[in-house]
């Protein structure tokens, strides 16, 4: 009796490079391991979407279609491309219009996408319907997905066999198209006997022929169980990935389940071991100078406790070491279970577990519930869809008096479609003011990642890569001024400096119309009162001026801050006396950042 054939997607270059790295690595760098994938016989890859997406603008310089082309042009037409997005967020930091979901998929398909897994954090199954429509209309396969996840301890009401059949068949019955079905355990903490019973409820359930696929992490440690669980239960597909960017928070290594099958009834792709071995190495060549954090090789058995998806563990554990709080995460992490109980049990994936992430931050630094992330108050506000549960009726209260903002039932798509600035006129607007040419790539650029994507365009960006040989430069104190630009500040008026490399002169211009206080701005005395930093960040947006009549709680300036933005309001009615900091500087916690008397 032949072997069952199980589809195999190689996540390497997507929730591996995520998971590992944080999404940070750069196109050149890792283009030759693909052709090494291909020798090798992988034929069914994840290349882009979910956050890798905005990191090659936020992090890299680098265009996501143009680096999804070359991998099309390495694979050939015949590969499986798959991309990941989320309902109506797609690949976008919040809600988008109808015509931003649209534009989407035309890109995608566009840019050599196959197949697009489109999955809502909530497991509502509104803000599916739109999405898989228009994935479907441009000839994309569409694979429509169920999250999952173990809820912590003590916790009850969603996350169980019958939740998901639920979810299941809600799918089923909206009339969505779909192309296959994806479980995804995005936190990997699904126990293994609930992994099965899922996938055997589901294999009767859905039409005989449907494609199934289970997704998940190695985080909690028991990824290879589950997988082998899945199996049993007949599952079509599960997701891989090679050295060094497999196991810890990443998916499984290929050999690893390549070993863990043997003498089994089931043929993992056709893959062979020594071909995988060959094109593992020349994956490992090609990452050999990028920083491995710990934490991203690691099972943490503390995980199913306060879910976190190893995609975005290490992007903001790398968040942390950048604003020098990494030792705040283990109560990061423990303060997750009551964020997530009290926030409705939406499951622990992108925007929502950023959102758990970004409150319980919140609550270790700045105290519990003083300060409500604005996705996460959004969100058990209503204002992204149904929670699987009711939110906590005190956590409502709080998050409608912080954000000013009313609970909702209205539909999350209804909502962005009438917000004028999720419009594609108003992004063409965006590109106009600073006389960018209208694409409808440099449109979506523009929408899905809004002033970072603007500033990429401009040649801006920011270069953000880890690199051993980088840190190691630092590490040995090398402290000459490079070549670029630089901003510098004298007696309150900005200046440009133009550094050029063996170039014995530097030009240095003022900028025009901008000025700021002095470094040495005035501390507070009498009547006067500090104000102070409250998360380490970068000053985004200065609001205010030095000597505006200020009120008890206006804001005067946005930090921007482990992806939020945090308001630095007054504490008190009065005069601004200073503003000790410009635009794009880094803060750190208690850093005295303006002055009000």
């Amino acid at each position: 009796m032949a072997k069952k054939f199980i589809d195999i997607m190689d996540t390497s270059f997507r929730d591996g490079f995520q998971s590992v790295y944080g999404g940070r690595v750069l196109m050149n760098d890792f283009l030759p391991a693909v052709e090494a994938a291909k020798t090798a016989g992988i034929t069914h890859f994840e290349f882009g979407g979910g956050a890798r997406f905005q990191s090659l603008y936020f992090y890299l310089r680098e265009d996501a279609f143009e680096m999804m082309d070359k991998f099309r042009a390495i694979v050939g037409p015949e590969a499986n491309l798959q991309t990941l997005a989320r309902g109506v967020n797609t690949v976008m930091l919040d809600t988008g219009s109808k015509e931003l979901i649209d534009l989407h998929a035309k890109l995608f398909k566009k840019h050599g996408t196959t197949t697009i897994r489109n999955f809502d954090a909530l497991n509502d199954i509104e803000n599916l319907k739109y999405s898989g429509e228009r994935i479907a209309h441009y000839g994309l396969k569409h694979e429509v997905v169920v999250t999952m996840m173990d809820l912590p301890p003590g916790c009850y009401g969603a996350h169980t066999v019958d939740f998901y059949e639920k979810t299941l068949r809600d799918i089923l019955d909206s009339g969505i198209p779909y192309s296959s079905i994806c479980f995804k355990d995005a936190s990997g903490t699904s126990n293994p006997h609930k992994v099965y019973e899922t996938i055997k409820m589901a294999r009767g359930l859905v039409p005989e022929g449907t494609h199934l696929r289970l997704h998940t992490h190695e985080t909690a440690g028991v990824s290879v169980s589950a997988y082998m669980a899945a199996l049993e239960a007949g599952v079509d597909g599960i997701d891989m990935a090679a050295n060094p960017v497999s196991g810890g928070t990443s998916q499984p290594d290929i050999l690893t389940m390549l070993h863990a099958t043997k003498g089994l009834d089931f043929d993992l792709g056709g893959l062979e071991i020594d071909k995988i071995l060959t094109y593992e190495k020349e994956l490992q060549y090609c990452l050999k100078d990028y920083f491995v954090p710990p934490e991203a090789t690691m099972v943490s058995p503390i995980i199913p406790f306060s879910p976190m998806p190893g995609g975005a563990l290490t992007a903001n554990t790398q968040m942390m070491r950048d604003n020098d709080i990494l030792e705040k995460f283990p109560e990061v992490i423990a303060a997750m279970t009551e964020v997530v109980e009290k926030g409705g049990y939406g499951t622990s994936v992108t925007p929502v577990s950023q959102f758990y992430f970004q409150q319980a931050l919140n609550n270790v630094m700045q105290g519990p519930w003083k300060a409500i992330a604005p996705g996460y108050g959004k969100m058990v506000l209503g204002y992204f869809g149904k929670t699987p549960v009711a939110p906590d009726p005190e956590i409502i209260k709080i998050a409608s008096e912080k954000l000013g903002l009313e609970p909702t039932t209205k539909n999350a798509l209804d909502l962005a479609n009438a917000d004028e600035t999720k419009s594609l006129k108003h992004a063409i607007a965006e590109l106009k003011k600073v006389d960018l040419e209208i694409t409808e790539e440099n449109i979506f650029i523009a929408a899905a990642c809004q002033e970072k994507g603007i500033a990429f365009l401009l040649g801006k960006g920011e270069l953000n890569v880890r690199k051993l040989s980088e840190m190691k430069n630092d590490c040995e104190g090398n402290k000459n001024m490079g070549s670029g630009n630089y901003t510098v500040v004298v007696d309150g008026q900005k200046f440009s400096v133009q550094v050029a490399e063996g170039d014995a002169n530097i030009q240095v211009t003022a900028v025009d119309g901008e000025s700021v206080a002095p470094v040495s701005a005035p501390v507070a005395s009498g009547d006067e009162e500090e104000i102070k930093a409250l998360l380490p960040g970068n000053v985004w947006k200065i609001v205010a001026n030095p000597h505006d009549p200020v009120e008890e709680g206006e804001v005067i300036m946005i930090l921007e801050s482990m992806k939020m933005e945090i308001d630095v309001v007054s504490p008190k009615k009065g005069i601004l006396k200073s503003i000790n900091v410009a635009t794009n500087d880094k803060v750190v916690e208690g850093q005295v950042v303006a002055v009000v008397g």
